[in-house]
């Protein structure tokens, strides 16, 4: 399925919901469901081949794991490939493309440093893999300045941020976890008309707040993988 499709679904106020799966077989109740897209968590993905969350997971694996959801679906996928793994923007977009990907989520956490890479090097980095992926890639760029601290204080640095990444070619910009309505409804309007993405979260702002804020795509994080998770340990218990 095209990325044209997927950039499509992209609606302020009439969000796109993605339940994000972590396997073929969680893709497919994805798709079975009936939502037109298949997400993917990276941190459900991680723990299901074995890894902790943290851009550790081996490339060769998490793209072995794409394919396989590709395969069985017949709906448009886009990954969440943490901070990229450590490849080059070239060899990203090359590996997301030819595992059936039409659409990624690149983090600006700084894995080895710690907190968030530099502006300018994100924004450099998102540039080169818009080059290398033309239009055949939705590029979600996620924004962590919310990450830690107050989050009302944090919204200057998380604007400069997206405006920079969606100026170097991002179709879509997602402050990830933030709860509060007002920070997320002043980065939106900061942004617009550009393309938001927010987490749908339990003690988050509705599916029907966020849409009212004018949202283009919600997220479920490892909300979904976490329920999965919890019930199989329940099941488990009881046995």
């Amino acid at each position: 399925m095209s990325a044209a499709l997927l950039r499509s679904l992209h609606v302020p106020g009439r969000p796109l919901l993605l339940p994000n799966a972590w396997d073929a077989a969680s893709a497919r109740l994805v798709a079975d469901a009936g939502f037109p897209v298949v997400a993917t968590s990276s941190a459900a993905v991680a723990e299901a081949l074995g890894y902790p969350d943290g851009n550790v997971t081996p490339p060769d694996e998490v793209f072995a794991a794409v394919t396989r959801i590709t395969r069985v679906v017949s709906v448009p996928v886009t990954v969440d490939v943490e901070g990229g793994y450590g490849l080059d923007a070239s060899e990203l977009a090359e590996r997301l493309l030819e595992s059936g990907a039409v659409g990624c989520n690149l983090e600006d956490t700084d894995h080895r440093a710690g907190g968030l890479v530099a502006l300018e090097a994100q924004a450099a980095r998102l540039a080169d893999l818009r080059k290398a992926a033309g239009d055949g890639l939705v590029i979600n760029a996620r924004v962590d300045s919310f990450l830690t601290g107050d989050q009302e204080a944090a919204l200057p640095d998380a604007v400069e941020r997206a405006r920079a990444y969606l100026a170097a070619g991002a179709d879509c910009v997602y402050p990830i976890l933030v709860r509060d309505p007002a920070v997320l409804a002043a980065f939106t309007e900061a942004v617009a008309p550009a393309a938001v993405n927010a987490t749908r979260l339990p003690n988050g702002p509705s599916r029907e707040t966020l849409a009212e804020l004018g949202i283009a795509r919600i997220s479920a994080g490892g909300g979904l993988w976490a329920r999965a998770r919890a019930t199989i340990t329940q099941a488990l218990t009881e046995f």
